[in-house]
């Protein structure tokens, strides 16, 4: 995994990803999972494309339930987008999707 995209767990979900100063895309995947390891690689592209404009994380579901039950998640793979410590509900995506329409995200969050 490239190390633009951190891994990080229940334990410090709140710390590194609604404390941090970027705005945060997080991945909610498993290991089983065909469709979240198919968006692994767009979503290590997008960590060296928006490197310093945009914080990367990865959540493994399987082992971190907690926070996946606490934003609703119950389809992986989901990736959650946040600014300024909250989650933007109209920006989540469910299921794998093309690097554009992730692009497409974060240029309009950031823009």
């Amino acid at each position: 995994m490239s190390d633009k995209v951190i891994e990080i767990s229940d334990d410090d979900f709140e710390e590194k990803v609604l404390g941090s100063e970027l705005p945060a895309m997080v991945d909610l995947w498993a290991p089983w999972c065909g469709p979240c390891r198919m968006v692994t690689p767009i979503v290590e592209e997008l960590a060296e494309d928006y490197e310093g404009k945009m914080a990367f994380f990865k959540l493994n579901i399987d082992e971190n339930q907690e926070t996946a039950g606490n934003y609703g998640v119950t389809s992986i793979p989901t990736i959650l987008f946040f600014k300024n410590g909250e989650e933007l509900m109209d920006k989540r995506i469910i299921g794998a999707e093309s690097k554009e329409t992730y692009e497409s995200v974060l240029d309009d969050l950031l823009s």
